[in-house]
């Protein structure tokens, strides 16, 4: 299998990754608890359409190493740059997934934009999850707390309530089938318990409204406006405020999953922005 090992003085990591299609390159940056795998939908469709389409594992989570340390943004954008160098790839659209937006964020701003011709952030937690006072905004801390201790607690039971939760599964609304809910719980059980916990923190405590000021190419933010993960408005209607000339697309009645849930729209409207047929507002 692939890895890219991350150089590191103290503990190089390996990161598994996969990649499908010849063409300019699409790196995709997954979301938590997951791992490249809910990318299923989009590697395919991407290389279909004559780009090369390429998803990696965090570090803690999926196939890449499951090291004791390193779960902060500043380290996920040096794993993700170490990526981009190891396969030496240039004019990169990167496509960032809820907590994922966080690596696009901080990796433009500490890695610059040399390599990157493009952004897409989907349902991203991006500029600032954590509500406070300068952040009113935001979501209670109170929340991620409380996902903390039922992780410590009883993780399989936590996750396997989030994965519904995340893909917007309810009494009268079933956008996804048992096996999906049942193969994303496998999916996240791999990761460590570390890095899940760990993860919390670095997503909600965040703060990135720095960083996507150093953003200054064409950009893509696509979110539902039925996310109860990452509301809509703490999120994606303020990041299309705060980025120049961003093309903004919210799905009407789109959970948090939207990649998966709405994988038609996702695609089509992924795949015109990389074929520039997609254009900010005047």
């Amino acid at each position: 299998m692939p890895y890219i090992t991350t150089p590191s003085p103290t503990q190089p990591t390996e990161l598994f990754y996969e990649e499908v299609g010849q063409g300019r390159p699409v790196v995709f940056i997954h979301g938590w608890p997951l791992s490249s795998a809910m990318w299923e939908y989009q590697m395919g469709a991407v290389a279909e359409a004559g780009f090369r389409a390429i998803a990696y594992d965090r570090r803690g989570f999926g196939r890449s190493d499951h090291p004791s340390a390193g779960y902060d943004y500043d380290t996920f954008a040096d794993d993700l740059n170490s990526v981009l160098e190891e396969l030496n790839l240039r004019n990169v659209t990167l496509v960032g997934f809820s907590m994922g937006g966080g690596e696009v964020s901080r990796f433009m701003s500490r890695h610059g934009a040399d390599r990157i011709a493009s952004v897409v952030f989907a349902s991203a937690v991006t500029p600032y999850l954590l509500k406070g006072g300068t952040n009113p905004d935001g979501v209670d801390g109170g929340v991620f707390k409380e996902m903390k201790d039922k992780l410590r607690d009883d993780r399989p039971a936590f996750l396997d309530a989030f994965g519904k939760q995340f893909f917007g599964q309810g009494m009268l609304s079933h956008p996804v089938s048992k096996a999906t809910l049942d193969a994303s719980l496998i999916v996240a059980m791999q990761a460590s318990k570390k890095g899940t916990l760990d993860c919390v923190d670095a997503f909600s405590k965040t703060d990135f409204r720095q960083d996507i000021t150093s953003i200054r190419v064409p950009t893509l933010i696509i979110h539902g406006d039925s996310d109860k993960v990452v509301p809509v408005e703490s999120s994606g209607r303020r990041l299309a405020n705060e980025i120049p000339g961003a093309v903004y697309n919210e799905y009407d009645g789109a959970p948090h999953a939207l990649v998966i849930t709405h994988k038609e729209d996702f695609n089509r409207d992924l795949i015109a922005f990389l074929r520039g047929d997609v254009h900010p507002p005047v």
